[in-house]
């Protein structure tokens, strides 16, 4: 790749490149563009690459799955990619992986296939540079648990996992062949050896990612790049991270981002355009993981993958056995966010910079609070050792602040020989999210941290300490519900008092106004609370049935035995993971309709997993091209007196704004039975997200930005409130009139007949 060609504002976007891998090293940068336009959202996994780094001190490289989308082309200086079709190809032959998938019919429409063949095969990379035992011929290293890991975060809308986990699946050593669904290498009833050797034939040996041996001697930390328009700064020291910023803050009219991964902007869209950009992972001081006797310290540019590994290592014997079940229950619990090719860039100095800017719904922020971390930052030229609750309830820091390290400190019982109670120490997190296993944003998150004590002489857990954090419900931040905290610290826990807990949290955890569903999230506080205090509950007193509004009160009930205690440890154990799925598949074959019903390859597919079939997207755009954006609008029911831009003239690039005034004939989108909609929204917005215009730049970047720049502004007056539920629908009298054709007949009398039901209904919604 010339270095002509590249501009260090863009991200690189490998998905069907025709090279086998593409090396970096970037030189004298050219102030022409060359301009890629991904999704850069990071959440589906069709464009994955691998990312190979070499580490000149361990000498050894280091593989790990990316997000080419969120991807900064400037942060891969001296790195090699793999995309799919370096995996393998049409020209120089299919990988096996490749050719599996096609054998378990894994590949439908196509498009999320080379993200899932690349994650595979980085997963088979790293679980043949592990010490384990020599697989058999045809497997590899790879776990079944490790194999459907491998593909968590890459979503496919079209076969329903079964045929992509079976093709994943038959690369691990310890899996079932029964397991193993309808697919086209082998007949039903053939033995487990003849199936393996029907497999494509796969050499565990050559499981290693392809980085040139001459790029290991263009390494060289801390590269800065520069163009006429741009600069990209590598600092190696806090020192040169200071003077960057203070340089940056003489000169005025320049922008600047400070950046580890990119990867909020796979949440937070820029409209900002940038001159300069400093990239913090060369600074060691941020990239180191220190452990020590008082807790963990992990450098804010170090990425959450890493953390993860640091959290789980064996190598603590130092820390005590508390320690350790804190630190891997934390760990299990950042497994949970995002998804594994965006962990492997996504830094955790960053995420906890946007809860504390932009009020970010952080996981890490939560499971952190209530441990007690110490963030370290620096602003300007000086250095601030906080909590972590009083950097998060800080005002949200400007650019020149820096997050140095985030330290998690040691934790351990207090035990006295001498007394008649033993003590323990309870730590859990707690997560509800539209995916169990990441890759979604939390409903809400909970972290709680409880000293318990146990009497020798009488029944009863006391709460002798304990911190309860609740996170990500549409409050600025996570916070420490420290009313319920001060209500049970001393306290026997009984079901009365668990009672009067849940009831003080209801007052604590309250989202703010406009949220979606803000009594589920308060259901799911008191529920997550409930599951941490209840298996320490104590056989209850009685209690006025009245005392519980009507419910069984029975429901609360946990009984209190011998084995409370065995509670606790179970409380401290490791939940059982919702991965690993087995079934058996039984077809039934007929020769009524041969060839239907027979396992057929599917013609493409194999050029679908090399990422080599075209799709409309990669059909290059025809010269002097134009590109539009939609305007919607933001009001429900409004009209529309004009429309803007903020900067006062159109953006650059914009060639028109294109409304309904524009349209020479009927201003007509489509025509359905239910009536005519119009292409634009004329005077009268009829929902939000209406369309109101487009606009026309040339380039599809500039499009979206102009419309995201727009000012529109509305008039309501003597207008009718929009209706924004069923109920008021009803109540106001609008409904959808039916076409007759489309309306049932009628068959016998509905209304006398559940007049005269045994069953009636009191009341029903929808």
């Amino acid at each position: 790749m010339h270095a002509s060609y590249l501009g260090i504002l863009f991200t690189v976007f490998c998905y069907n490149s025709c090279s086998c891998f593409n090396s970096f090293v970037l030189r004298n940068l050219d102030s022409s563009l060359l301009v890629f336009f991904p999704c850069v959202t990071g959440g589906c996994g069709a464009c994955v690459v691998l990312l190979s780094k070499y580490d000149p001190v361990l000498d050894q490289v280091e593989d790990s799955t990316v997000s080419s989308c969120l991807t900064l082309l400037c942060s891969l200086n001296g790195c090699s990619i793999t995309t799919a079709e370096g995996v393998g190809n049409s020209k120089d032959g299919f990988h096996p992986i490749q050719e599996r998938f096609v054998g378990f019919h894994a590949s439908q429409c196509g498009f999320c296939t080379p993200g899932m063949c690349v994650s595979l095969y980085s997963a088979l990379v790293n679980a043949n540079k592990t010490n384990r035992p020599k697989p058999c011929p045809g497997f590899s290293k790879l776990t079944v648990t490790e194999a459907e890991k491998a593909i968590a975060g890459n979503l496919c809308r079209c076969t329903g996992y079964r045929p992509i986990a079976d093709a994943c699946k038959s690369f691990s050593s310890d899996v079932d062949m029964e397991d193993l669904g309808y697919n086209s290498f082998w007949k039903k009833g053939e033995s487990d050896e003849v199936k393996m050797s029907r497999l494509p034939a796969y050499n565990h040996n050559h499981a290693s990612s392809k980085f040139p041996e001459f790029l290991k001697k263009e390494i060289k930390a801390g590269a800065n790049l520069g163009s006429k328009l741009y600069h990209w700064y590598s600092p190696t020291s806090i020192e040169q991270l200071q003077s960057l910023l203070l340089k940056n803050e003489a000169e005025d009219g320049t922008s600047m981002k400070i950046v580890v991964g990119n990867t909020g902007t796979g949440y937070y869209k820029e409209q900002e355009h940038y001159d300069k950009y400093i990239d913090l992972k060369h600074i060691p001081e941020l990239s180191i993981i220190v452990q020590d006797q008082t807790g963990i310290e992990i450098g804010a540019a170090v990425t959450i993958s890493k953390a993860i590994e640091a959290l789980k290592q064996n190598k603590m014997g130092d820390f005590p056995l508390d320690s350790k079940t804190v630190f891997k229950k934390i760990s299990d619990h950042m497994e949970k966010i995002a998804s594994g090719f965006v962990r492997n860039s996504a830094s955790v100095g960053g995420n906890l910079m946007m809860a504390q800017r932009k009020q970010f719904p952080s996981d890490i922020a939560t499971i952190l609070l209530p441990v007690e971390a110490i963030v370290n930052i620096m602003i300007g030229q000086k250095l601030e050792k906080l909590t972590l609750e009083e950097f998060l309830g800080r005002p949200p820091l400007d650019s020149k602040a820096i997050l140095l390290s985030i330290k998690i400190p040691s934790w351990e019982s207090t035990k006295d020989i001498s007394s008649e109670t033993d003590t323990k120490l309870l730590f859990e997190t707690y997560r509800a999210a539209p995916r169990p296993l990441g890759n979604a944003l939390p409903y809400l998150n909970a972290a709680f941290l409880a000293e318990v004590s146990f009497s020798r002489n009488s029944t009863g857990a006391t709460l002798n300490n304990c911190r309860l954090a609740f996170g990500a419900y549409a409050a600025k931040h996570p916070i420490r519900a420290r009313t319920v905290e001060k209500f049970l610290i001393g306290k026997v826990l009984s079901v009365s008092v668990l009672y009067e807990a849940i009831k003080l949290l209801g007052t604590t955890i309250i989202p703010e106004d406009g949220i979606c569903s803000p009594a589920y999230k308060s259901s799911l506080a008191v529920g997550f609370l409930y599951e941490f205090l209840s298996p320490l509950v104590r056989t209850p007193d009685e209690i006025p049935g009245d005392q519980f509004n009507g419910y069984n009160s029975a429901l609360l009930h946990v009984d209190y035995n011998n084995e409370l205690k065995e509670n606790c440890d179970e409380l401290n154990g490791t939940k059982i993971s919702t991965l690993l799925s087995s079934s058996k598949q039984i077809i039934q074959s007929s020769k009524e309709y041969h060839p239907v019903g027979q396992p057929v390859t599917k013609a493409g597919a194999a050029i679908q997993a090399s990422g080599e079939a075209v799709f409309v997207d990669d059909i290059p755009a025809p010269s002097n091209c134009l590109y539009g954006a939609f305007i919607y609008s933001t009001e429900p029911l409004a009209r529309v007196k004009s429309v803007s831009f903020k900067s006062g003239s159109p953006p650059v690039g914009v060639t028109a704004v294109i409304s309904a005034k524009d349209i020479p004939g009927k201003n007509l989108g489509c025509i359905s039975l239910f009536g005519d909609e119009p292409l634009y929204a004329d005077e009268l917005v009829q929902c939000a997200g209406d369309r109101i215009a487009l606009v026309v730049a040339d380039t599809q970047r500039h499009a979206d930005l102009a419309a995201n720049l727009a000012l529109i502004d509305y008039d309501k007056e003597n207008l009718n409130p929009p209706i924004l539920s069923v109920e008021e629908a009803v109540k106001r009298g609008s409904f959808l009139e039916i076409p007759p054709f489309l309306d049932p007949e009628q068959v016998g009398d509905f209304s006398k007949g559940m007049v005269e039901a045994d069953h009636q209904i009191l009341s029903a919604e929808v």
